[in-house]
């Protein structure tokens, strides 16, 4: 990973074992990279909040908790119909994320996927020393199934990751946004990471959901005479993506060819995910098979070395 990310410009450091425990103490570390310039750490609620706001200072009109049941033509425009009314408009960009699509044929090319998170208490001094992380840097480990963390202004470990589940047929509600047996497993990865932090306590925890496609990476296209543009399929990296996504959206509503339009992953769609049972079945093989490799040092089984010959999944 050094060698592109430096081909492109970014200022970053392979740190082994010793120099990596030397930012952050932790037995578990054999070495890692430091990007210095190619990430940056936000509030992503703060950030909604605040994009929010500038759109609204622009003239927007933003209506909240109004859910958009139905997409149809009308005319030359089109019509978003709601609950209790509807918003005609001459182009719509569908952002929906992991939430059911207007357009159904998009529901065959993502799924939603929970992500659980923990929240710790406070730090104390005593523990910060323990750990150091004096630089706050934003941290995730390597492997398929991973953990991402960060220290909050408070001086909290925010630890979330690694179990990424899916519920068969596609559940979404709020019966999903917490799950015992997740929260067991960071808990227990936590204190393997930082076992000098043992028996401090977890303050919060929550599960939220996001949506993936069998590329792991966005993609686009457009409906209804290219009236209707949408990007979907994130995967849990759309804090940082969407205003990519966002302009690759105007782009295609706009009618014109750009540099953005014109990349492959514009162009082309992942493979769409097959119906149920079957789709429930696939991805808990995938999952499974994940998780062994992981379990012995990145060896790839027959299945998950199918899937990137043709091109799915994280190596897609």
């Amino acid at each position: 990973m050094v060698e592109p990310l430096r081909r492109f410009g970014h200022d970053v450091q392979w740190l082994d074992a010793d120099a990596l425990r030397a930012q952050v103490r932790s037995a578990t570390y054999l070495g890692g990279l430091w990007n210095k310039t190619g990430t940056v750490m936000v509030n992503p609620a703060k950030l909604a909040w605040g994009l929010a706001r500038a759109a609204v200072e622009l003239g927007v009109e933003v209506y909240e908790d109004s859910p958009a049941v139905a997409l149809q033509e009308a005319g030359s425009a089109m019509l978003v119909r709601g609950e209790f009314g509807s918003v005609r408009a001459g182009r719509v960009a569908l952002a929906t994320n992991a939430f059911p699509s207007l357009l159904r044929r998009l529901r065959h090319y993502v799924v939603p996927v929970w992500d659980y998170v923990l929240m710790t208490e406070p730090l104390n001094e005593e523990q910060r020393a323990s750990i150091g992380w004096r630089g706050r840097q934003g941290l995730a480990d390597a492997a398929n199934q991973f953990h991402y963390y960060r220290l909050s202004a408070d001086n909290r470990i925010l630890w979330g990751g690694y179990d990424a589940v899916y519920y068969a047929g596609g559940r979404v509600g709020a019966e999903q946004q917490h799950r015992a047996s997740t929260y067991i497993t960071l808990a227990n990865n936590f204190f393997a990471t930082f076992p000098q932090l043992e028996g401090i306590g977890f303050s919060h925890r929550w599960g939220g959901v996001i949506d993936t496609c069998s590329r792991f990476s966005p993609f686009w296209g457009t409906a209804h005479d290219a009236r209707v543009a949408y990007v979907a399929g994130y995967t849990g990296l759309g804090v940082g993506a969407t205003r990519f996504g966002a302009d690759v959206m105007l782009d295609l509503l706009s009618g014109q060819q750009t540099e953005r339009t014109r990349l492959s992953m514009v162009r082309t769609k992942p493979v769409p995910f097959p119906p149920e049972p079957l789709r429930t079945g696939v991805i808990e093989l995938t999952r499974r098979s994940i998780a062994a490799a992981d379990a012995h040092g990145g060896r790839r089984n027959l299945w998950l070395r199918t899937l990137d010959r043709v091109g799915l999944g994280f190596d897609s």
